[in-house]
């Protein structure tokens, strides 16, 4: 057995003004209820809550104050994720990663921004793993990521035990980013963290997730906090024999006799994506996607056959 503990804190974030105060006291409660507790992590956008217009530098005053809750308590430390201020002037959605020292061991910058509600934000383009000496190594992806999964097949294919998965959702598609989570598991043979905010933080409904795809806890649309001790070696044995003694993803993926044209912008194997509209906000009655026939002019259209027959002809 390979012991870890993770918290996940579904609370409330408001919008207007920063959430630090609440989250330092959240964690001090944490910590004081459940001092087992090893890694702690808050949901997407929890600091400073969805609105662009906070954006933070980082390294910078709000990520310090993090540096030293975690080196308070001796924890890992997730504080979900913020608008980043980068010097370029470009914003991004990046989650720090800080150690039980203190230390800021990474940033992540979410590759998939939410658009075109997340207009204006900058997608990152480097994944993000990281290692607990003597446990594992864990994986960080931010909300709609997941709905990518090559962001998670790249995480896994790096070694990724653990996906860590803050997330801001408080519309009606949280079903289905529900069974993302749980596919996202099964498929990838790792644990799910996939924690919720309340309030402009989203509905709530965190769910943590097994590799085997078994939903662990699932929170409800009040504030809570989720301590969970997970199995690392569950996660080994799985990747080796499969799920249920059945099914090994990881390594049928890796002997794989295919490759996948659709990833080289190159071949034209992804022609009709572009035969889509571009990328906006619904308009107030749009007719986008009616009486466009696929817009099959841009596109060859697929060979015929006609079905091969027996015997002699007539």
């Amino acid at each position: 057995m390979i012991p870890f503990s993770i918290a996940g804190l579904q609370m409330p974030v408001a919008a207007t003004g920063e959430n630090l105060p609440a989250m330092r006291h959240r964690l001090d409660l944490l910590m004081a209820r459940y001092p087992w507790v090893q890694m702690a992590l808050f949901s997407e956008l929890a600091p400073f809550g969805p609105l662009p217009r906070f954006a933070q530098p980082l390294p910078g005053p709000a990520e310090a104050a993090f540096q030293e809750m975690a080196a308070k308590h001796g924890i890992w430390l997730i504080p979900g994720s913020l608008y980043e201020q980068a010097a370029d002037g470009a914003i991004y959605n990046t989650a720090p990663v800080i150690d039980p020292a203190g230390r800021v061991v990474a940033r992540y910058r979410k590759m998939f921004p939410f658009r075109p509600y997340e207009e204006g934000i900058a997608g990152g383009t480097s994944f993000c793993v990281f290692d607990v000496p003597g446990v594992g190594r864990f994986g960080l992806s931010i909300c709609y990521d997941i709905w990518f999964p090559e962001t998670t097949r790249t995480l896994t294919a790096l070694g990724a035990e653990v996906l860590l998965h803050p997330v801001l959702t408080g519309t009606s598609d949280r079903d289905i980013e529900l069974s993302i989570a749980r596919a996202t598991a099964a498929q990838f043979q790792c644990y799910v963290f996939d924690i919720n905010g309340i309030g402009a933080g989203g509905l709530g409904r965190s769910c943590i997730v097994d590799p085997s795809g078994q939903v662990l806890h699932q929170a409800g649309g009040q504030e809570e906090m989720i301590p969970l001790e997970i199995d690392l070696a569950q996660v080994r044995r799985q990747r080796e024999t499969g799920l249920r003694g059945l099914g090994q993803v990881l390594k049928s993926f890796r002997d794989r006799s295919a490759d996948f044209p659709v990833y080289d912008r190159a071949a034209g194997a992804d022609a009709y994506l572009h035969t889509l509209g571009p990328l906006r906000m619904p308009a107030r009655g749009s007719r986008d996607g009616f009486g466009t026939a696929h817009k099959r002019g841009a596109l060859e259209e697929p060979p015929t056959h006609a079905p091969e027959r027996s015997g002699p002809s007539a």
